[in-house]
């Protein structure tokens, strides 16, 4: 699944949301300078935020087809998972990643992002947490069992607030870049904000999600039909409030 999203890269890069500026601001704010490693980069979105900001930036992307897309925008991309990745020396102030971390060795990326950062520097990935509207959930959930029955995901497993759902994966994050010896102690930095989607947006975006990448064309076109009735029914517009969440820790060995 972690290599799926590059079946429509455009899409990708069209439909999903940027990250708030507040994000990259404390980023650069916390970090002693401004070159940045951005850890499985995709089309290049954080990359291009963090390029408008000043920064030199690259990418490590293990999809070629969303590299390709990357380097389309101008952001430099090496194709490699970031754990086999081989830095050649070259050391860098952040090492950020965008909705991407949970598909790399909490340890082993912790580990490597050590070998790369200066003293001093910031490792900071990042995810959006979105809080769909039950009924829309319901829906995706309900379409998703119907035409997915053996998924290995379920979207509708977890119910309630979906911070609290994603504190696991917060927590595992933080205990890779503990278990190294070589970071001060994770913090949590969060950023609410939310975003309006007309029907035609939302599902422009649903298809890349990662338990729909990997649908049939008539599978994805049952799930799509059944959110966007929802959403019909609904006044034709979803709000989908937002937390973005980085687990930040500096590194603080001695070289």
């Amino acid at each position: 699944m972690a290599q799926s999203f590059g079946v429509d890269a455009e899409r990708y890069d069209r439909a999903r949301p940027p990250y708030p500026d507040a994000l990259v601001d404390r980023i650069l704010a916390t970090s002693p300078g401004r070159d940045v490693l951005d850890v499985g980069a995709g089309t290049g979105i954080e990359a291009r935020q963090f390029r408008a900001a000043g920064c030199t930036v690259l990418g490590i992307e293990p999809d070629e087809r969303m590299a390709a897309f990357a380097r389309r925008g101008r952001v430099e991309v090496e194709v490699a998972r970031f754990e086999d990745w081989q830095p050649a020396g070259r050391q860098f102030d952040a090492v950020v990643a965008g909705t991407a971390w949970h598909w790399v060795d909490p340890f082993a990326g912790s580990a490597k992002a050590a070998q790369v950062l200066r003293p001093g520097g910031l490792l900071a990935p990042f995810h959006h947490v979105p809080q769909l509207p039950e009924a829309v959930a319901d829906a995706l959930a309900e379409a998703h069992r119907r035409v997915a029955p053996d998924s290995p995901v379920d979207l509708g497993a977890v119910k309630g607030p979906s911070l609290d759902a994603a504190q696991p994966l917060f927590a595992r994050i933080a205990d890779g870049i503990r278990r190294t010896g070589r970071f001060s102690e994770p913090d949590q930095w969060h950023f609410v904000w939310e975003r309006t989607y007309t029907r035609e947006q939302w599902l422009d975006q649903l298809p890349t999600f990662g338990a729909l990448t990997g649908l049939a064309a008539d599978e994805l076109a049952d799930v799509l039909d059944g959110v966007g009735a929802v959403i019909d029914a609904l006044g034709g517009a979803v709000t989908v409030p937002y937390t973005t969440v980085a687990v930040t820790s500096i590194r603080s060995d001695r070289p």
